[in-house]
């Protein structure tokens, strides 16, 4: 396949990069490098066009989708807290980018968009398993913005004969990810304060659960949404349908690094929910999808990786 990922320097979408070279398709990035980095594509950057832009760039992005058959949508401005701080931003880039996608490629031949969506859209929707069904939620303008992509990917199916197909990412986490960012997700600051020796900051109590999801089964679940029968049109959960609290994650790290850090509770933060766990029955049945890393076996792999990369 000739694929276009967005957001191809980024963490999710530098790994998924990676996995369609090692088989065999061709890959073309659009990214501007405003969160992803160019060492994320390591030894793979000589094998794939880059094209340096914005999502918001009309013509950018229908340069990016000339020739492409499958776009696998990763580009956004992520994060809640950023979102509050700069609503205006968030929607530019995630909705208004989205639709940029959607358009060049009902256009230039593009067979699927695959959209990368997030569990963030449930939102205050109290229901534990999320079923796609659900009605949403959302408490932030990421979530917002998230949830008016995936109904622009489905208008888009059902007005104009694209296939899009929506996944809906539960807490993505793993080697890689950026611990330094101003927006860090919270697994890679816990696993490098542990290894600092430094203290944590969590917003809450620490019982907050999510269904956190390594990375290597949102790439699964990528791939197999590229090619599933009877996926069009359709959202499905990407998660591992177990929940963890912050305070689990915590004990863990503190048993596989063997060091204890200091923890500093504080209130909650604004747009944040409180429980978060998968049904992933919809991904299992249409998709084919089959989580293969539990959130504990992906803990011990980051770890291991931080560790390494320091060494080197």
């Amino acid at each position: 396949m000739n694929c276009l990922v967005t957001g191809g320097a980024g963490f999710i979408g530098s790994n998924l990069t990676k996995a369609l070279l090692t088989s065999g398709h061709t890959v073309r990035i659009l990214d501007n490098f405003s969160t992803g980095r160019r060492g994320n594509l390591g030894p793979y950057q000589e094998r794939v066009e880059l094209i340096e832009g914005d999502l918001r760039s009309y013509h950018i992005v229908h340069e990016a989708v000339r020739d492409i058959e499958v776009v696998f949508h990763q580009g956004a401005l992520p994060s809640v807290p950023r979102s509050i701080n700069d609503p205006i931003t968030t929607n530019q880039v995630n909705v208004e980018g989205t639709l940029n996608i959607l358009d060049a490629a009902k256009g230039s031949g593009v067979r699927r968009v695959i959209y990368a969506s997030s569990s963030s859209i449930y939102g205050e929707n109290p229901t534990l398993p999320k079923q796609e069904d659900m009605t949403p939620l959302p408490i932030s303008p990421y979530a917002v913005a998230k949830l008016a992509g995936e109904k622009y990917c489905q208008a888009f199916t059902r007005s104009f004969g694209l296939e899009t197909v929506g996944l809906r990412y539960f807490n993505v986490f793993g080697a890689g990810q950026d611990p330094k960012s101003q927006y860090a997700a919270v697994i890679p600051l816990f696993i490098t304060a542990f290894l600092d020796g430094g203290r944590i900051q969590i917003h809450g109590d620490g019982e907050q659960s999510r269904d956190f999801t390594y990375i290597d089964n949102v790439v699964q679940a990528n791939l197999k949404a590229a090619v599933a029968e009877g996926a069009a049109g359709e959202v499905f959960n990407v998660a591992c349908g177990e929940r963890t609290s912050l305070n689990q994650i915590l004990d863990y790290l503190r048993k596989v690094t063997e060091v204890d850090v200091d923890l500093e509770y504080g209130p909650d933060r604004p747009g944040d929910v409180k429980h978060s766990l998968a049904d992933i029955s919809k991904a299992r049945d249409i998709l084919d999808y089959n989580p293969t890393v539990s959130a504990q076996e992906g803990l011990r792999r980051s770890v291991t990786w931080y560790r390494t990369s320091r060494k080197q």
